[in-house]
């Protein structure tokens, strides 16, 4: 109930605040009263801005840690954990291979004209060389990676401390209940601050409402189209055929058994409130084995990101283009690296997605607030379908990898039911 009412007040948010500075820029007498308002509004914006992005160090080192220290064992990972981290890379690859594709073919966001682009000098739009990239994975200063807030070093950093905490076993036990617990106030903290989203909201589309010009919300609009769509494809076509062509689960099966899972996940969007009900349709509707599911889930709320992949593909290109700063071809291997490492850091709660665009943004050297503008005004209505195409995603894989594994070991894999 408390999700669905605070997706009412950022809908509520989100469409007073473009009605108000569209009033106040069409209709407003008083351009003095006008210019205060709209100065209040950039200052509530980016003070709501600046909260998210403060927790996104913490948010993805701790996250990362206790995903990993959540495995079985880093010894007898074996063949059920090779089968889910291969399946979770390639299917978060392929939503980015096929996003990257589709961001090419229609370049979201061309055209449109923004009203502090025109005397802005973007000077460090390009992306480090894939070789810089693979080379600064690896931190010289940990305390500084930490104050840069260099993601591909913290998640490098998280998945080493990670596993160094798993390798040690049960002396360890209490280091790894820490972050844990750490990963739960940091989940906290964000859904805390979200509570704040209706406020933010409002006060970034006032301004954008105030500023921009109607063919700048009808290429948002047409953003918003594509994700929606793309992430729809993935939900109802991709993942249902991928589980009927592998499994003896049929496509119109598996879309009825998860249905009461993608409700749910489009109603609280956050995968890791979801994990209960995900756990419900694996087990009790889709029979797969409790092992099966109890390393696959969690594991999935952290790494299967395919839904958020997408969007922070298509959000970059949009971005790119809206700003007058298109990503070019040799670029793109760089981008794909960086998509898919955020991806994994990004939280599953509401607004983990943005989260992460709002790191990208920040990497290609476009301006922060009014680029996160464009993106947080319309997260909440992006980031249902994101959840969604994330836990179902989840749901698809597993059952994969249980019906595998049920066919090589059925002896073993019928015990753990």
């Amino acid at each position: 109930m408390q999700s669905n009412s605070l997706s009412k007040k950022i809908f509520i948010g989100l469409f007073s605040g473009l009605i108000l500075g569209s009033l106040l820029q069409f209709f407003a007498a008083d351009a003095g009263m006008t210019e205060a308002l709209v100065g209040l509004a950039d200052m509530a914006g980016s003070m709501f801005v600046n909260l998210i992005m403060m927790l996104v160090v913490p948010l993805v080192f701790v996250s990362i840690i206790s995903g990993v220290t959540q495995l079985p064992s880093i010894q007898s990972f074996g063949r059920l954990g090779s089968k889910t981290f291969g399946l979770y890379i390639i299917n978060t690859l392929v939503a980015i291979s096929v996003a990257l594709v589709v961001a090419l073919l229609v370049s979201p966001g061309a055209g449109v004209q923004l009203p502090e682009v025109a005397s802005l000098a973007i000077t460090t739009t390009e992306l480090p060389s894939i070789r810089d990239l693979i080379t600064d994975i690896v931190p010289r200063n940990p305390v500084a990676a930490f104050a840069s807030g260099n993601m591909l070093q913290i998640i490098f950093m998280a998945l080493l401390l990670g596993s160094v905490i798993k390798l040690l076993g049960q002396e360890m036990e209490g280091v790894a209940e820490g972050f844990r617990k750490a990963n739960k106030i940091m989940m906290t903290l964000i859904t805390l601050v979200m509570q704040l989203a209706p406020y933010g909201v409002f006060a970034l589309m006032l301004k954008l409402g105030a500023t921009l010009e109607a063919s700048t919300f009808l290429s948002v609009a047409g953003y918003i189209g594509l994700v929606v769509g793309l992430l729809l494809i993935w939900l109802f076509i991709v993942y249902p055929t991928v589980v009927g062509l592998m499994t003896d689960v049929s496509a119109a099966e598996f879309r009825r058994k998860t249905r009461e899972q993608m409700m749910f996940s489009l109603s609280c969007a956050s995968s890791n409130a979801s994990i209960p009900v995900t756990m419900r349709t694996l087990t009790e509707k889709l029979g797969v084995s409790q092992a099966t599911a109890g390393f696959g889930v969690p594991l999935g709320a952290t790494m299967n990101m395919g839904g958020v992949s997408i969007y922070i593909t298509i959000a970059a290109f949009f971005l790119a283009n809206a700003f007058n700063v298109p990503i070019t071809m040799e670029q793109l291997p760089t981008l794909i690296a960086a998509v898919f490492l955020l991806s994994v850091g990004a939280g599953g709660v509401p607004g983990g997605g943005a989260v992460m665009i709002g790191v990208l943004i920040h990497q290609m050297g476009l301006p922060v607030e009014t680029a996160f503008a464009l993106i947080i005004a319309v997260d909440r209505i992006i980031d249902m379908f994101v959840t969604s195409a994330n836990v179902v995603g989840d749901a698809a894989v597993v059952t994969i990898v249980d019906k595998s594994e049920q066919g090589e070991a059925p002896e073993s894999a019928l015990a753990t039911k």
